[in-house]
């Protein structure tokens, strides 16, 4: 294999077999669920046109990579959305075959007592990137405009006071050079409630329900209220909006992947060559041999 398309091909065709793996999801849906699901879907994309333009982005965002590790950039990538919207899936395809030190992920849990006596931004502060380093918030400070603000957890005035920080922070960090790119993945009401139950009947995936996404379906028009307003109050020149619809999933994560690779202007950094080395034999070397306990039971 000595060309760059024998590669796509044979990473194609293990990535297939990987897909195959996580296909066993469907297995425990039900039919009906199953055929509800691809009746409202009948244009969905050829899985292997899809993995063939997912890896061949891929290969991209590892150029990516390279190019902010060499030049020392910082790159914060914000992911918000509807629940069940494709964040997660966006995130996982993104940094599925990126360096975990290089590119990392920043899912904050729900604040502490400490923490909600801190300024508003300082519990996300820390995890900002160094030079060299690409994070991705899945959630970020717009939890306060969106959940904080439609569940009550945040007084209108703290929504408020949030509305006239948040472009300041964000022009302060664009001005401390960090690259600042926001994400808004849409779906509609119907996508929702199909995704929904979906989750509900697939073991694989209950795990996904929490008390909040089911309150999401409750307070629909409410969120969309938050929704207008955080988009009018925050959709700054230094750091705008990009909306991604969503209810195609697999659509919606290479339309994501090929906007952000767009919006960077990286390219190609020198390498040293990579030569494997000799292995070395000592002749007076002998292994040990180990008690049998240490190792893990061969069952498979």
């Amino acid at each position: 294999m000595n060309t760059y398309h024998d590669w796509l091909e044979a990473e194609l065709q293990e990535t297939l077999d990987e897909d195959m793996e996580i296909d066993l999801e469907d297995a425990v849906l039900s039919e009906e669920i199953r055929r509800i699901y691809r009746n409202h879907h009948p244009d969905q994309m050829d899985r292997k046109t899809y993995f063939h333009e997912l890896l061949r982005l891929q290969s991209e965002l590892i150029r990516l990579q390279d190019w902010v590790s060499h030049h020392k950039e910082k790159v914060v990538v914000i992911f918000e959305g509807r629940d069940s919207a494709g964040k997660g899936g966006a995130i996982k395809r993104i940094t599925q075959r990126l360096n975990p030190r290089v590119a990392r992920v920043v899912a904050l849990p729900a604040p502490s007592d400490r923490e909600k006596s801190q300024w508003y931004f300082q519990r996300y502060v820390p995890h900002l990137p160094a030079g060299g380093e690409i994070v991705l918030f899945d959630r970020s400070w717009y939890n306060r405009a969106g959940v904080e603000r439609v569940m009550g957890f945040a007084s209108e005035d703290q929504v408020e006071q949030f509305f006239q920080d948040v472009p300041e922070f964000e022009r302060m960090l664009v001005r401390s050079g960090i690259r600042l790119v926001k994400y808004w993945f849409s779906i509609t009401d119907e996508e929702q409630q199909m995704r929904f139950q979906i989750r509900i009947h697939d073991p694989l995936k209950q795990w996904k329900l929490s008390p909040m996404d089911l309150q999401s379906r409750i307070r629909w028009e409410a969120y969309t209220k938050a929704k207008e307003d955080m988009f009018e109050r925050t959709n700054i020149p230094e750091a705008p909006w990009y909306i991604v619809p969503g209810n195609d999933k697999k659509r919606a994560r290479l339309n994501c992947i090929s906007h952000l690779l767009g919006l960077i202007p990286y390219g190609d950094v020198p390498h040293e060559e990579i030569r494997l080395p000799e292995r070395v034999f000592n002749p007076d070397y002998e292994r040990d041999v180990l008690p049998r306990e240490l190792y893990v039971p061969q069952k498979y």
